[in-house]
């Protein structure tokens, strides 16, 4: 036959064959896992929110302060680096798993040299002594292999490798809205210690002025000594908290510090005072939800990743066709080597049917099945753990708010009667039971009203989480 025809009859049948391959490939089809979550049109507060698509929810406070720490939070965060590097690795995996799709072809090149010897042979004149043969070997060949996907096996596993791949990707954003409210929540945190670090320093000094009047009366034999013990008492008891206050300043910077990467030695300046209260919610659908949380999407591809498994699992069942083929030359001179005249190739074609083994792939099968079904039923229980995240973040706004304008007034009544009771006081119309307890109204409420600000920012902070980002 001449050369032309066989170089034509190989690639005739490769290419037959491929035609095949891709034409049997049956579509991939997702497992049916019905959804048990009724989802309600609005949510129960009456509050919705719409899609939107952005992660840095942090400038919303409008403070400078804080985007810098976020800012560097995120870029410093070792965890982040690692979550990162898990997203490298299954992109090479799902490379390596798509790799089957196209044939493996390799160049080989052998030499080998040989000596042989004859002994036994009746080989007249050579009697008594063995004679030998050393020979060269030289070769050169262009190697083919392909495992034809005629049940989707190979496509089974690329699908899957890539739903890892997104399903990683999701958890590196979920990572970073997470890390990030850490930062927002500690920074709101070391801003409240500092201004309760402020109102405990006013207290001791207005307890200083009044203890220091109530000794000079007692001094002049106004007052009794009893009131100037329970002043000095207080003044203690507010140089104590002062402490206190000092404390869970300086460990709430040390925790920013931390956060950010920085040796935690408490040199860091936080902000003057809490920021103001973002906008109100704005309305939207609660179906978006599962659209725009990253733990949503990554839940889900993780669920199709399983799916696809029980595809690829199934097909281990079926037989596999394999087919190899190689071309070159083979000569004792290297010299030869390229000499059309030595040319070879072979053509081979492998069918193989699992018999003996069928059990244990059955059982790859069913456990397949059961890792869909547990997927399935973690994305479910996600889906509701969102669902009641936003739901409780919404309602605890309103009862927060309302808090707040308790508080609001309460601070100011009693700021009011504390002036009242020291003019009072004074004047002789008050005892000191009264002066010290209009005082430490005042202080308490005042830092309630502090707290209260800080938790209604960090339920916002939730609200965020929640939603997956701004809206």
């Amino acid at each position: 036959m001449p050369q032309c025809i066989r170089w034509f009859t190989f690639f005739l049948l490769l290419g037959v064959t491929v035609i095949i391959g891709v034409s049997c490939g049956r579509p991939l089809q997702r497992a049916n896992h019905p959804s048990t979550v009724s989802i309600p049109e609005i949510w129960s507060r009456g509050e919705s929110i719409p899609d939107s698509g952005r992660f840095d929810w942090w400038i919303c406070f409008a403070d400078p302060g804080l985007n810098q720490v976020v800012t560097r939070v995120l870029e410093r965060n070792q965890d982040l680096q690692a979550a990162a590097a898990r997203i490298e690795v299954a992109k090479s995996d799902a490379r390596i798993a798509g790799a089957p799709e196209l044939p493996q072809l390799d160049l080989a090149m052998n030499w080998g040299r040989q000596r042989q010897n004859f002994v036994g042979l009746p080989i007249p004149g050579a009697e008594g002594r063995v004679l030998s043969r050393t020979f060269t070997s030289t070769g050169i060949s262009l190697n083919l292999g392909w495992e034809i996907d005629l049940w989707g096996k190979v496509k089974a596993g690329k699908l899957a490798a890539m739903a890892n791949t997104q399903a990683r990707t999701a958890e590196l954003v979920a990572a970073r809205l997470s890390l990030a409210a850490q930062a927002v929540k500690a920074w709101f945190w070391a801003t409240e210690a500092r201004r309760q670090v402020d109102l405990a320093r006013s207290s001791v000094k207005s307890y200083q002025v009044s203890t220091r009047r109530i000794q000079a009366r007692f001094e002049r034999g106004i007052r009794p000594a009893l009131d100037l013990r329970l002043a000095l008492t207080e003044l203690r008891i507010a140089e104590a908290s002062l402490q206190q206050r000092l404390e869970q300043a300086e460990r709430s910077v040390r925790q920013i510090q931390i956060l950010m990467g920085d040796y935690p030695d408490g040199n860091f300046t936080v902000g003057d005072d809490l920021p103001k209260m973002p906008g109100q919610v704005p309305g939207g659908l609660p179906s978006e939800l599962v659209y725009r949380r990253p733990d949503l999407v990554a839940a889900e591809r993780d669920l199709l990743a399983a799916d696809t498994r029980i595809i690829q699992a199934r097909s281990q069942l079926r037989p596999s066709f394999i087919l190899t083929s190689a071309i070159g030359t083979s000569t004792d001179q290297l010299r030869d080597l390229l000499a059309t005249d030595l040319f070879i190739w072979s053509l081979i074609g492998n069918a193989a049917q699992p018999i003996f083994n069928r059990g244990r792939l059955k059982a790859g099968v069913s456990k397949s099945q059961a890792l869909a079904n547990e997927a399935a039923a973690r994305y479910q229980s996600s889906i509701l753990s969102a669902y009641n995240d936003v739901e409780s973040a919404l309602a605890t706004e309103e009862v927060i708010i309302r808090r707040e304008e308790a508080l609001e007034l309460a601070a100011k009544q009693s700021i009011a009667a504390r002036n009242l009771a020291e003019d009072r006081y004074r004047s002789g119309l008050a005892g000191i039971i009264i002066l010290l307890a209009a005082q430490r109204t005042a202080i308490d409420s005042e830092s309630q009203l502090l707290t209260v600000r800080r938790l209604r920012l960090e339920n916002r902070v939730d609200l965020y989480l929640a939603l997956g980002g701004d809206f």
